[in-house]
């Protein structure tokens, strides 16, 4: 059998302010924008190329609105890796992308922790790549 992750739901409070942040400041593809009836949208994103999407799916009912930004109880959600951190550290800074804390090395790559304007917190992360054998 061959699987794969194809979508992750987000539940956010605007299907327009959700694409405009994903698509104009991250730098997202939109994949999809489908009308399903008078409120409510299929709308899928994702990163430039490819990977798993995002289906933004606009809150109905007092309890999704409740759980938009705390999808994990505080914890990161979603880990966007990049093959240049500096680059789209910078391009995210200038796009208004808050940064929760600063950028720092860590063992498995650097990383800095952003949240997207309805509170989902994101590692942007360039892994580590993997060091050399020590000569024998």
């Amino acid at each position: 059998m061959s699987a794969r992750i194809a979508l992750v739901t987000l539940v956010v409070p605007d299907y327009d302010a959700a694409i405009a942040f994903y698509r104009d400041a991250l730098g997202f593809d939109l994949l999809e924008d489908t009308p399903l009836g008078p409120t409510r949208r299929w709308v899928r994103v994702a990163p430039k190329g490819g990977g798993t999407a995002l289906l933004l799916a606009q809150a109905d009912g007092a309890g999704q609105h409740a759980a938009i930004g705390n999808q994990t109880g505080g914890r990161v959600a979603f880990f966007l890796e990049t093959d240049d951190f500096e680059r789209d550290h910078e391009r995210f800074r200038r796009a208004g992308v808050r940064f929760a804390k600063r950028p720092r090395r860590e063992p498995y790559g650097t990383v800095a922790v952003f949240t997207d304007p309805f509170g989902n917190r994101w590692d942007l992360i360039e892994p580590a790549r993997p060091s050399s054998p020590a000569p024998t």
